[in-house]
């Protein structure tokens, strides 16, 4: 059944790689999304690249939104952590307001929020976690919106609480058939090819499907199509997608 969309938001997480920045991929990267994920100090970044990510972002008229994680540099938040409930919530906290404080000095607004690796990964199975992200933002703006996983249990949590949400879905991740992504444990968890990319990002953006890993279809409404922007070719990938899409008749166009 076609959900005869017309327009859609590509995200992309960004300001992870002093490098990505360096040689100018990040700001490739940026020319071809209309919304970005600014790493905040929990997983990587620091005022320097948070910075130039926004001034990137106000460049290329890309929305700007926070990427908090577990605060876990050495492991880039990708692995789960114990920390206290409290504590987390105090960290998430911390790194928004760090971006907001960035943003600000810019001129910018920061204006929605999307959890990083295992936080988002953990969050999108686990209510409590997502009821302390939601915690975490209400503290800085409710008005923030909350990015995550579609068809997961941490936008039901995001919308009782009182936040707009928008649900994603990925064009260079696979899907097991329960609808989780994939473990990144798994050689094949990650889609590099920009045509397959591409024929996925435009399956869930014009048709609302998904193929999972064991060939089954998963229906999918989301809003907004991430491309990482630390998988390998993602400017590649993002060009790909967009063309693929605008040939389709679905404009890029952000939340």
């Amino acid at each position: 059944m076609s959900l005869l969309t017309t327009g859609i938001d590509l995200n992309s997480d960004v300001g992870e790689f002093p490098a990505a920045l360096a040689d100018g991929s990040e700001d490739r990267l940026l020319r071809l999304v209309s919304s970005a994920n600014i790493a905040c100090g929990g997983h990587a970044g620091d005022a320097l690249s948070m910075r130039d990510g926004v001034r990137l972002c106000l460049i290329h008229g890309v929305g700007v939104g926070a990427h908090p994680a577990y605060p876990d540099r050495a492991g880039f938040g990708r692995t789960r952590i114990e920390i206290s409930k409290p504590d987390l919530t105090t960290s998430i906290r911390e790194q928004i307001e760090r971006l907001v404080v960035v943003a600000g000095g810019l001129g910018a607004t920061v204006r929605h929020v999307k959890p990083h690796g295992a936080l988002y990964n953990a969050a999108a199975r686990n209510a409590e976690l997502a009821a302390v992200i939601a915690d975490a933002v209400s503290s800085v703006d409710r008005r923030l919106v909350l990015v995550g996983l579609a068809g997961s249990a941490m936008l039901d949590v995001w919308k009782s609480a009182g936040f707009t949400t928008v649900a994603e879905a990925f064009a260079d991740r696979r899907y097991e058939p329960d609808g989780t992504l994939r473990s990144r444990t798994l050689a094949d968890a990650l889609i590099v090819d920009p045509i397959e990319a591409a024929r996925q990002a435009l399956s869930i953006a014009r048709d609302g499907v998904i193929l999972a890993t064991d060939g089954s279809r998963l229906s999918v409404d989301a809003q907004t199509i991430c491309i990482h922007g630390d998988t390998v070719n993602a400017t590649s990938i993002a060009s790909e997608v967009r063309n693929r899409l605008q040939q389709a008749g679905v404009s890029v166009t952000s939340f």
